[in-house]
This record gives C-alpha cells, sequence and structure tokens, in this order.
C-alpha cells in the first residue's frame, strides 16, 4: 500500500431515521468534519425496514471518516442512544483521497 494516501477510520452506523438530528448533533459535538447519510432498507434483529414513508420505520446509513480517537469516541457515546431504537455501528482502516 502506498503511504501518498491518507489514512483515517471509516465509521458506518445503520440507525433508524428518527435518530437523524442526534446522530448529527452527535457528529458536530465531536468536530466531525464531513459526513454521508444516505437512505437504507434490509432487514435485522430489529425487523424488517423498507423505507415506505419517510421518518416512518425507515432506516439511514451515516459514514465519516476520522482519526482513531474520534472513532473511540463516538462508538461510546452511541451506547448512550435509547435500545428501543435500531443501531448498529462498525469501523474500519481506510486509506485513500480525503482531508
Amino acid at each position: 500500500m502506498s503511504s501518498s494516501f491518507n489514512q483515517g477510520i471509516l465509521v458506518t452506523i445503520i440507525c433508524e431515521a428518527v435518530l437523524q438530528d442526534r446522530l448529527i448533533k452527535l457528529l458536530m459535538t465531536l468536530g466531525v468534519s464531513g459526513y454521508t447519510i444516505i437512505p437504507a432498507q434490509g432487514a435485522g434483529s430489529h425487523g424488517k425496514r423498507m423505507g415506505d414513508m419517510a421518518g416512518y420505520n425507515t432506516n439511514i446509513e451515516v459514514k465519516t471518516i476520522v482519526t482513531p480517537e474520534t472513532s473511540d469516541q463516538l462508538l461510546e457515546d452511541l451506547k448512550q442512544f435509547p435500545a428501543t431504537h435500531a443501531l448498529i455501528a462498525f469501523r474500519q482502516n481506510v486509506e485513500g483521497l480525503f482531508d
């Protein structure tokens, strides 16, 4: 792998759309410089999410590239989200063209 690419941690969060505002607020509090949110469909332990109506029974996928330290804090802070809402989060080492 070439060292001419930037290194970072990609954090992916898949959750109910109703949590979007809280997630954005958390990302801003942590000083995250950017994120991407896309609608998501699928099924898991919390049931099937088809995304029929905006904001109701729908999921979103939130992606952000951060430092290892910020990823630790973000995953820790996500533990405080209500267990009544579907949410999974994971992280991966990435390299590429980003700031």
